[in-house]
C-alpha cells in the first residue's frame, strides 16, 4: 500500500477510534500518526493471532486498523493522564 494510502487508512482509523475511545479528536496531525501506529499495531496482532492484518484499503483492512488505533488511543491516555 502506497503512503497516500497509509495516511488515509490512518486518518480515518484514528479519526473514529478517537471519536469511539474519548468523543473527541485529537487534532488532525495526531490522529493520523495514532491511527497509522494503530494500523501497524493492529496489523501486528491480528497476524500474531493467526488473522490476516492489513491487506490493502478495504473494509476489513480498516476494522484492523480501527481495533488497533483503539488500543493505541487508549496507552496513550493512560501515559498522558499520568503527566497531568
Amino acid at each position: 500500500m502506497s503512503i497516500i494510502g497509509w495516511i488515509i487508512l490512518g486518518l480515518i482509523a484514528g479519526f473514529i477510534a478517537s471519536k469511539i475511545v474519548n468523543k473527541t479528536g485529537q487534532g488532525f496531525f495526531l490522529d493520523i500518526v495514532l491511527g497509522i501506529v494503530g494500523a501497524i499495531v493492529g496489523g501486528f496482532i491480528f497476524s500474531a493471532v493467526g488473522a490476516s492484518g492489513i491487506t490493502g484499503f478495504n473494509l476489513w483492512s480498516m476494522l484492523v486498523a480501527i481495533i488497533g488505533a483503539i488500543i493505541v488511543l487508549v496507552i496513550y491516555h493512560a501515559v498522558a493522564g499520568r503527566r497531568v
